[in-house]
């Protein structure tokens, strides 16, 4: 195997290595691993995996990862896909695709571990894909912010997908969970609020932390062959990923994801109440009346971490 890196920060080009013929049980898998965990993500040109040869690469590896294969939970299944529940396919060619940065699934409460993409067929003109290492984002803060980001938890939903009510909240900060490697793991596309500051204080901190990760010195970008399918590899828990919306020409891909994830805080959380729990006990401190000081118009902004939190049980339903 012949092996290019693409950038300073993560990315390689893997050329002169038949994924039907060297993957073909759980221990063939820790080759692609072990170039993982040095690049993040990996791209395969020029393969021919039919679509029963892509399930069955994925299957490999979520033996090995101990994980399992999942469709999309919110996406419907099209074209060959529709044959298989463990894949799922994107048609587009003019819009539809991923076109803000995001982390797969993190919406829910076990996210995406590996994400296995195919591409069908590439866009004559465009379509390129961008990642992003997450680490060397979290690398480069200040250790007062490290410190900050270190205790704090997001809440992560499915309203790109119209599924607001899918949520999950986990770290700020995630180790991986093979090289202990801190992480920041918020995107634009699925989180939504910073669950122990207040509403404001959240926006402000995840646009500064969205906009920080997607810096061009962490980034590579990829530019998708025609003619020929390319896979790509890329590990979810430490890399994001947007697609370039600048195609007028049809572009197909089908992915498998093996699912299992369990993001592990870089410390022991909670480190904070929730600002809703922090609400509660300064009211209790000021005998005020709970419902009147969170039915105010400012208290919408907490409205959707509160239903959350009491559908899980861990803020009181006086709030």
């Amino acid at each position: 195997m012949n092996v290019k890196q693409l950038s300073a920060s993560l990315g390689a080009e893997c050329t002169n290595f038949d994924l039907a013929s060297k993957i073909k049980s759980k221990k063939d898998t820790q080759i692609i691993q072990d170039l993982l965990l040095k690049h993040q993500v990996l791209f395969f040109p020029k393969q021919h995996l039919s679509v029963e040869q892509h399930v069955q690469l994925g299957k490999y590896f979520a033996q090995s990862m101990d994980g399992h294969l999942q469709g999309h939970p919110n996406l419907k299944l099209l074209g060959e896909a529709k044959q298989h529940k463990e894949i799922f396919e994107m048609q587009a060619s003019a819009g539809g695709v991923a076109d803000e940065w995001h982390t797969d699934l993190t919406f829910l409460q076990h996210p995406a571990k590996l994400s296995i993409m195919k591409m069908v067929k590439a866009a004559e003109i465009g379509g390129d894909t961008l990642f992003t290492n997450l680490s060397a984002a979290y690398d480069d803060l200040s250790l007062p912010m490290k410190d900050m980001c270190d205790g704090l938890t997001a809440l992560h939903d499915a309203d790109p997908h119209d599924k607001q009510d899918s949520m999950a909240i986990h770290p700020v900060v995630r180790i991986h969970p093979v090289t202990k490697r801190k992480a920041l793991y918020v995107n634009e596309h699925f989180t939504r609020r910073i669950v122990e500051l207040e509403a404001d204080e959240s926006k402000t901190l995840l646009e500064y932390l969205c906009s920080h990760v997607i810096k061009p010195k962490y980034t590579v970008r990829y530019s998708w062959q025609t003619g020929g399918q390319t896979i790509a590899f890329w590990d979810n828990s430490c890399t994001q990923h947007c697609v370039l919306q600048n195609f007028n020409t049809e572009r197909i891909i089908q992915r498998v994801t093996i699912m299992g994830d369990r993001p592990e805080g870089s410390i022991k959380l909670p480190k904070y109440d929730s600002i809703l729990e922090q609400h509660l006990k300064k009211m209790e401190i000021d005998n005020k009346n709970n419902w009147v000081q969170n039915n105010t118009a400012s208290g919408r902004k907490d409205r959707q971490l509160f239903n959350f939190l009491r559908s899980q049980r861990s803020v009181s339903c006086k709030l």
